[in-house]
């Protein structure tokens, strides 16, 4: 008998169950195509600049009506289709044109504030801003 455990079946951890079916989506989709980079940029405190984040896609060969930069719920998601360029023939062909999607989650209060293309890099800006500290009185009703 095959009894898998979820890593999110403890009992302490209520509502995490569309977490996990992400993370196995994710996973699934995961073929190393387009290579990306994801860096930290530094902010400016005394500016009050929230932490920014930037992702890297390397997209040669495709233009910017060739990409397709989203959110979808919690999801960054990152399209490149190009259009067929008719009869061509190649001799060698070495420079990858396939269409691809990337998917990136982000987490609660992240936000794209741009994207850009240059150079064959499509870069993605993100933000976090601190996020308001939120405490509520739960009022316990007496029953008699």
């Amino acid at each position: 008998m095959n009894t898998r455990i979820a890593p999110f079946a403890s009992p302490l951890l209520l509502g995490f169950d569309a977490m996990e079916k992400t993370l196995e989506r994710l996973a699934k989709n995961n073929d190393g195509y387009p290579p990306y980079n994801i860096e930290r940029l530094k902010a400016n405190a005394a500016a009050g600049e929230p932490e920014r984040l930037r992702i890297t896609l390397a997209v040669a060969g495709f233009g910017e009506d060739d990409l397709d930069v989203t959110t979808e719920e919690n999801q960054l998601i990152i399209r490149g289709r190009q259009a067929e360029q008719g009869e061509r023939e190649f001799l060698y062909r070495g420079i990858a044109s396939r269409q691809f999607q990337r998917c990136f989650m982000l987490a609660d209060g992240m936000q794209v504030i741009g994207a850009s293309l240059k150079n064959g890099l499509l870069s993605v800006d993100l933000i976090r801003p601190e996020p308001e500290k939120l405490v509520r009185k739960i009022n316990i009703s007496v029953s008699e």
